[in-house]
């Protein structure tokens, strides 16, 4: 390269082209999936498992992304961990409701995320069951991606906690399934309503598309929330850890603003971080 040349860096849109095309690709190959009987195994319990999709599609986002990039990095829930050197990592659930799919449930989501130095600037969520696809790019805003179009994303105006409809997510492990079980039950009588859908990411968007007005889990990891985060935090959500910290496993609570502090406290008073 010549003194005088510049490496243009890619824009967070044609990013955004490649996670999209890479998800439609995965999602493709977990329809077909459906039809066939499939191996299934578990992981850190017996309700945590794995299908031969989950590491199939995997692969299949590995070979799109980093052929497209090789020199970025990617991180993914079945084991995919590369260093890259761009500063650029992608973060991949190839499955995200991986139960939900087993049983025929249309929840579930081909989540990816990508990551500049550690702070998300892409984020696409493909349901293909749902006929949905969610996208955000950082300062972008978000948009729903439909067979009859795309529309902008924003949260729902809810100004009180008591009528909030909450979403949430339980653990593998019994005894934090008991823990949350508790803090449910304290919780449930000071909100309109609960719901459990069974996918972090798809949680997330619909918190961004206006279905719920917050969402709350403990246990998430990387790959869960990278790319739903981004797109509710461009819908006009707030997504954060405990006490205005990044979001770790011990917590993850996202809600529309004006109901976000009432509900942070709430979860903190209950011990929602804890068990």
């Amino acid at each position: 390269m010549r003194d005088d040349e510049q490496v243009t860096a890619p824009s967070n849109e044609s990013l955004l082209e490649l996670a999209l095309s890479a998800a439609q690709a995965a999602g493709e190959l977990l329809l077909d999936g459906q039809l066939r009987t499939l191996k299934v195994e578990t992981k850190s319990s017996p309700t945590d498992v794995v299908s031969e999709m989950d590491h199939a599609s995997e692969a299949l986002l590995n070979e799109i992304l980093l052929g497209a990039r090789p020199q970025d990095g990617i991180l993914g829930e079945e084991g995919s961990s590369v260093e890259g050197t761009s500063g650029l990592r992608w973060v991949v659930d190839p499955l995200d409701g991986t139960v939900n799919y087993l049983y025929g449930l249309p929840n579930w989501a081909v989540s990816i995320g990508l990551e500049l130095d550690g702070e998300a600037i892409v984020g696409v969520v493909h349901a293909p069951m749902l006929g949905e696809t969610f996208v955000g790019t950082l300062g972008g805003g978000a948009r729903l991606l439909t067979a009859q179009g795309s529309e902008p994303l924003h949260v729902r105006t809810c100004v009180d906690l008591a009528s909030a409809l909450v979403s949430t997510g339980f653990g593998y492990q019994a005894e934090r399934r008991a823990a949350q079980a508790a803090v449910i039950a304290e919780l449930l009588p000071q909100v309109r309503d609960l719901r459990r859908f069974g996918s972090c990411a798809i949680d997330l968007c619909w918190l961004a598309a206006g279905r719920v007005d917050a969402y709350y889990e403990r246990g998430t990891h990387p790959w869960d929330h990278s790319a739903g985060a981004l797109i509710a935090r461009e819908a006009g959500a707030r997504v954060e850890g405990l006490h205005a910290k990044p979001v770790t496993d011990e917590l993850l609570v996202s809600a529309v603003p004006a109901i976000f502090p009432a509900l942070h406290d709430l979860l903190t008073e209950l011990g929602a971080d804890s068990g």
